[in-house]
């Protein structure tokens, strides 16, 4: 499913314009983005989390020369999913 598709889904399951259901699903999104950026985790339950986690920076190699460079440390969102929704995905 993509934002279109979640769009639409929302708006027949609410019956609610294409339009107001783009607002909702977009300001959902920019505050869900908003909360990572800044730092805080997002928890949905049943659902799972979604969190920042930081690494340091390391050695890696260039996989074309072999030589050896220095990866800056960086962050990345992560989600863990959420035991309920783990389950109804496994049966």
């Amino acid at each position: 499913m993509n934002k279109s598709e979640l769009i639409e889904a929302l708006a027949q399951e609410m019956n609610l314009p294409l339009r107001e259901a783009g607002a909702i699903t977009g300001t959902i999104l920019d505050s869900m983005t908003e909360a990572l950026t800044a730092g805080e985790s997002i928890e949905i339950r049943g659902f799972g989390s979604f969190v920042v986690k930081t690494y340091d920076s390391y050695f890696g190699r260039n996989p074309k020369t072999g030589a050896k460079i220095k990866v800056p440390p960086k962050k990345l969102p992560f989600f863990k999913v959420g035991k309920e929704l783990k389950e109804r995905v496994n049966g």
